[in-house]
């Protein structure tokens, strides 16, 4: 089968697929996992009902795991991404920069503003760990 050359200086497009169905995976393993744990806690009286301001432990709590799945979300994108996986981590990490940064306009005045830009601050960091355990896992050079 000939490859046209318009073919041949892109990515294929199940390569491509595969890269954007990676990053969306992180990116909805993220989502999930933060807003069903909020709502457990919620459920459960951990945090404060809707609408009621909460202490800054519990927003501490909050962030702790945000981090931690956002590091997992990284991490699958990684791991499933059909190269470069700390590349694919990264751009993960940049939508979850952008995600956040609107938030934080949204959401300012709901909570504590050291939450809303911390939030923003674990984005690119979150990404880079989870694309180096991601990228470890793969056996994958450091900087791929």
């Amino acid at each position: 089968m000939k490859v046209s050359k318009g073919m041949s200086e892109t990515q294929p497009p199940k390569r491509s697929l595969r890269s954007f169905g990676a990053v969306v995976a992180g990116f909805f393993a993220i989502v999930i996992l933060s807003t069903l744990t909020d709502m457990v806690l919620h459920a459960t009286g951990v945090f404060r009902p809707l609408g009621q301001q909460m202490s800054d432990a519990l927003f501490l709590v909050a962030l702790a795991y945000r981090i931690v799945f956002g590091v997992a979300g990284c991490y699958i994108t990684a791991r499933l991404a059909p190269g470069r996986p700390m590349w694919h981590a990264l751009v993960l990490g940049v939508i979850g920069l952008v995600v956040s940064i609107a938030g934080a306009v949204v959401m300012w005045e709901a909570g504590p503003a050291w939450y809303s830009l911390a939030v923003i601050a674990i984005s690119m960091p979150c990404a880079w760990v989870g694309g180096r355990l991601g990228g470890m896992q793969r056996g994958a050079p450091a900087d791929a």
